[in-house]
């Protein structure tokens, strides 16, 4: 299987390369395509870029990527510190034995089957991609390579537009639709008052939204509004 510059596309994940490569901002829909799954999202993940969803082909994979922002732990977490694709093709009956938190709230969900390919750029941590039925489903030796490969574009064109970013203003970026900004703003607060480290802060925003049952960004917003005080 072939994917290099200026072939014709002869096959689903040549037809996915070529889609990627045209720059689009819909980058789910091409990896989704290539193996006929319900579902994509593609998120970065921890430093140096920081957790945001990119893009979810629907609602489900947007929640499906804040749940394990929230939590900070899930296949996409594991499949970006082992940079190695992981596979969950049955949630219901097995799985999660190293991300029990995420693997209780997929359930909930209704997630069948749950496949995370790792992105990154030489030593740059980046995040990863995420592929969802909810049936369980099997993928093939073939579609996991192939996926792989097409992880290596998304990778280096997420790069190239974080880099492009720097120079995107703040209130610019807070326009785009899964913006993790006030999260970042809440937990610059809540170090400040209690003066405690910002990875100490965010977890103590984590844990007070797992205890409500409600996303991170709900109990952000609150502390930025100075409804909520999380203080120590």
């Amino acid at each position: 299987m072939s994917m290099t510059a200026g072939e014709p596309p002869d096959d689903a994940f040549s037809l996915a390369a070529a889609a990627l490569t045209e720059a689009s901002d819909d980058l789910c829909s091409p990896l989704r395509a290539a193996v006929s799954m319900p579902g994509a999202v593609i998120s970065t993940l921890g430093s140096p870029m920081g957790s945001q969803t990119v893009c979810a082909s629907t609602t489900l994979g947007a929640r499906i990527d804040e749940v394990q922002i929230d939590l900070g732990e899930g296949p996409s977490w594991q499949a970006l510190r082992t940079r190695r694709p992981v596979a969950a093709s049955d949630l219901q009956l097995d799985g999660g034995t190293e991300w029990p938190g995420a693997w209780a709230a997929l359930r909930e969900l209704d997630v069948g089957a749950l496949y995370a390919f790792p992105l990154y750029v030489g030593t740059v941590s980046i995040g990863s991609i995420a592929l969802y039925s909810m049936a369980a489903r099997e993928l093939s030796g073939t579609d996991i390579a192939g996926l792989s490969k097409l992880a290596v574009i998304v990778s280096g064109t997420l790069l190239r537009r974080a880099l492009g970013r720097l120079e995107v203003s703040d209130d610019e970026a807070a326009d785009e639709p899964y913006s993790r900004r006030q999260v970042h703003q809440a937990t610059g607060m809540i170090a400040a008052r209690n003066r405690i480290d910002v990875d100490d802060a965010l977890v103590l925003l984590r844990g007070h939204a797992y205890a409500a049952g409600l996303p991170v960004r709900e109990i952000a917003a609150e502390v930025i509004a100075r409804r909520l005080d999380l203080t120590l």
